[in-house]
């Protein structure tokens, strides 16, 4: 069984990269793999690594690979959550698949197709420059056929008024690569940019608690990682402050999904991200700078207005993704390296959230 180490910059942790072809789909089996891979990733001093990537061939003919998401949580060696995705590991899981052999290798121009199978995203990892040590990555997330701006409104409007601490606060619940909720940081008593990305632990408990507030409103569930929360604040002339929260601290900049969530929220009219970026005066396709605590990036995002008088969105985009690759894993000889030797399973499960047979239409839609 082979297991790659591969980060993104930017990312709160590395990515565990896992050969799915020789690791369980789904169940029992899955979790109790995942367990002991994390008891062995403890054992040798990385338990910091609490993202995992299950890849493999794709067996769809417009894909190259197949990725599933299994995000660790920090509260014990069996705890995870199987929702949503992760786009800093998408492109650790590219670089390790070419790495291995797994793929073709990466040149300069090459895309690399992916099948979420968490929640049924198509990605395409677009490869700007390699080194020996990594490669540097720009990541479109395809909207094929593209998607009324509104649908991806989790409550169906733009702002939602949530209870929190014997006051509402307004909120954005967008869904775009993975579930977000997006809220001012003024709300929460936060003055500027500085204070934004203050290492304040009382911050980070109100963001918690609201994200549960959140959760709770909309009789989801608490548990686990998602929806995601980040708090915004404009920049003078266009574009955001963000500061959000990973697991189980503060996230160093942005995840990719967040990134890619902002840049889709910002085009719809009267949600939080749209106003303070200023939309309301600019193009809705012009860059969205986003500006975070370890560093800029710049979100570009395609859509259009139908005959209908709807605004459409056909992909989101962010560039200059580098992604270092730190090589196999040494494994010691536990149950989980014992599975490489039983047969492959020939019947796939799918997770509760998409189809591993996700339609697909040509990337030119």
């Amino acid at each position: 069984m082979s297991v790659s180490l591969a980060r993104a910059h930017g990312a709160p942790c590395p990515t565990a990269v896992l050969d799915g072809r020789d690791f369980p789909e789904s169940g029992p089996e899955l979790l109790r793999a995942l367990t002991d891979l994390r008891t062995d990733l403890c054992g040798q001093g990385a338990g910091d690594v609490l993202k995992n990537a299950i890849v493999r061939p794709s067996r769809h003919p417009l894909f190259d690979l197949d990725y599933r998401f299994v995000q660790s949580l920090p509260q014990s060696n069996d705890s995870f959550d199987l929702r949503g995705s992760c786009g800093h590991s998408i492109l650790a899981a590219v670089e390790a698949a070419a790495r291995t052999g797994m793929i073709q290798p990466l040149v300069p121009g090459c895309r690399v197709r992916v099948n979420v199978l968490n929640n049924g995203d198509n990605v395409v990892c677009e490869t700007e420059e390699t080194s020996d040590g990594g490669t540097r990555f720009t990541a479109h997330f395809l909207c094929s056929p593209p998607l009324e701006l509104p649908e991806l409104l989790m409550t169906g409007e733009p702002v939602t008024h949530v209870p929190f601490e014997g006051r509402t606060v307004p909120v954005s619940l967008v869904s775009m690569g993975n579930p977000y909720a997006f809220v001012d940081a003024s709300d929460l008593g936060v003055s500027g940019p500085e204070a934004l990305f203050a290492d304040d632990p009382r911050l980070f408990t109100a963001m918690t608690r609201l994200r549960v507030a959140v959760c709770e409103s909309q009789g989801w569930d608490t548990f686990g990682a998602f929806p995601k929360i980040a708090a915004l604040l404009p920049q003078e002339g266009g574009g955001l402050f963000v500061r959000a929260v990973s697991v189980p601290s503060w996230h160093p900049t942005v995840a990719l999904t967040g990134a890619i969530c902002l840049g889709a929220a910002a085009g719809i009219a009267g949600s939080l991200p749209w106003s303070l970026a200023g939309r309301a005066a600019q193009d809705p396709d012009a860059l969205l700078p986003v500006r975070t605590p370890g560093g800029c990036v710049r979100v570009a995002a395609r859509s259009a207005l139908g005959p209908d008088g709807v605004r459409r969105l056909a992909w989101v985009s962010v560039a200059e993704k580098q992604v270092e690759y730190r090589g196999l894993l040494p494994r010691r000889r536990t149950a989980l390296q014992r599975l490489g030797s039983a047969p492959r399973p020939s019947v796939a499960t799918t997770s509760d959230h998409a189809s591993e047979e996700t339609p697909w239409v040509p990337l030119t839609a």
